[in-house]
């Protein structure tokens, strides 16, 4: 009864079986890249200087996790190279008060990410249309009015580094 146990903890022991692994000790990056340029995303949106948050947003998601990797704003030098563009962003209201007015906003964000190996001139991730969302409500004190609408990017911008970078880095 013992040995038919012990065999069982020996296979979970040895293989994978949960998926789980420790944070930033994934292998999606070729071990050989060391510095990752990622230069000031496009803006194709109309919206104003939305993209240097989302730039700034995953270059510090990616110095949080990754240690013993560069990142750069500049190509040249650089073993591989993050490249975005916001290609749109749309905020719609969605609940109005009963003066008709709008309380409550929707942001919705599409963004398209590319990862180039530059040694060996190949594409390890491309994915032309991730859509992130998020709300924001307006005060209805006009005394206390603040525009959370910065706020919600930011929180949208957050998300999408922590999903890239995760992307990327965990091949999650």
């Amino acid at each position: 009864m013992v040995k038919p146990v012990i065999l069982v903890i020996l296979i979970f022991i040895t293989a994978d079986v949960c998926g789980y692994k420790r944070a930033g000790q994934g292998n999606s990056l070729p071990k050989d890249i060391k510095i990752l340029a990622v230069p000031i995303f496009q803006n194709s949106s109309l919206k104003y200087r939305v993209e240097g948050r989302f730039t700034n947003a995953v270059i510090e998601e990616i110095l949080k996790r990754a240690r013993a990797l560069k990142v750069t704003t500049t190509t040249e030098d650089a073993d591989a190279t993050l490249t975005g563009d916001i290609r749109a962003f749309r905020a719609r209201g969605t609940i109005l008060d009963q003066q008709g007015r709008t309380r409550v906003w929707n942001v919705r964000i599409i963004i398209s990410v590319t990862v180039r190996d530059n040694l060996r001139r190949k594409i390890l991730y491309q994915n032309p249309r991730l859509t992130f969302e998020s709300e924001y409500e307006l005060s209805d004190d006009p005394d206390s009015f603040f525009n959370e609408e910065n706020a919600a990017v930011d929180r949208i911008a957050k998300d999408f580094a922590q999903t890239i970078v995760s992307t990327i880095m965990e091949g999650k």
